[in-house]
């Protein structure tokens, strides 16, 4: 098993182990997470149980240059601890190199039960590019063969291989989902439009819903659809009203919104004498008629 593997699996125990320290807050360094915004409310709510309790749970943080300490788990407690007026706070001491470091703070966001599903879902992404040593976009690929196989799509080419292994493995430690229901549910996530990700992550409408209106290519009608979503439109009325929408889609425009499309990118200027002027013939007609 490779020593991220190891550190992952060990995480729960370290984070319950007794504070082997404590840190003052100016000591404390946050680094990059998945956990892309706090929610002011949640986090005051967790400062006003820090002024009368305290901090429960140790912040897990690396030694730097210069007497300061990265936090790797625990950055919502510090920031909270920030807002309770608190000077220092208890940690734990990890020596551990940057690789362990990143997969341990991967992990421990993505345990926590509010993180929206668009931020777990790159969260898993980084974790396994971390773990395989690729590309966010080569483990997305490498998904995508896994699920073609799979299904008989391609050659077995893939699937048995070590790679493989390790995925399969992280999916059992992180206990959410499989990978093929990740690759089926959350990989379409990706591709979102802007308003359908801000309002996901935002935690306004869930992910189920979001794949829904992301069928709709229509922007106008999916912001009003989004709407309805957002004020608590069932996911079965608004799967009726996404067909409606692409049957709409699908339909053919009538001639007459052709023709006028059609003459909003006409150049009279352009056409042989003889035919311009039997078009503006029949526009001066149609003038005439509409007029």
């Amino acid at each position: 098993m490779s020593a991220i593997r190891a550190y992952l699996k060990g995480l729960v125990e370290e984070a319950k182990r007794p504070a082997s320290s404590v840190a003052l807050l100016g000591e404390l360094v946050p680094r990059p997470q998945p956990r892309r915004r706090f929610e002011e409310a949640s986090l005051q709510a967790l400062a006003e149980s820090i002024r009368a309790h305290g901090v429960l749970e140790p912040l897990l943080v690396r030694p730097l240059e210069g007497g300061k300490y990265e936090i790797v788990a625990g950055e919502r407690r510090y920031r909270a601890a920030q807002m309770a007026g608190l000077t220092e706070v208890p940690v734990v001491v990890l020596e551990v190199d940057e690789k362990a470091a990143s997969a341990i703070a991967l992990m421990e966001n993505l345990q926590r039960e509010d993180l929206n599903p668009y931020e777990e879902t790159l969260g898993v992404l980084d974790l396994l590019a971390l773990e395989l040593g690729k590309s966010r976009e080569e483990v997305v690929s490498l998904l995508h063969r896994m699920r073609d196989e799979a299904r008989g799509k391609v050659p077995q080419n893939v699937l048995g291989s070590p790679e493989v292994q390790k995925v399969e493995e992280i999916f059992r430690l992180l206990g959410r989902m499989s990978w093929q229901s990740f690759v089926q549910a959350r990989l379409p996530l990706l591709g979102l439009p802007e308003d359908l990700k801000e309002a996901l992550e935002a935690g306004s409408i869930p992910y189920t819903a979001a794949l829904e209106l992301k069928k709709v290519k229509d922007d106008a009608l999916r912001r009003a659809l989004l709407e309805e979503a957002k004020a608590g439109l069932s996911l079965r009325d608004l799967k009726a009203k996404v067909r409606e929408a692409l049957k709409r889609e699908e339909a053919p425009r009538p001639w007459y919104r052709e023709v006028a499309a059609r003459l909003t990118r006409l150049d009279l200027e352009a056409l042989p004498s003889e035919k311009r002027r039997a078009v503006e013939k029949k526009l001066k007609e149609l003038l005439e008629l509409l007029a």
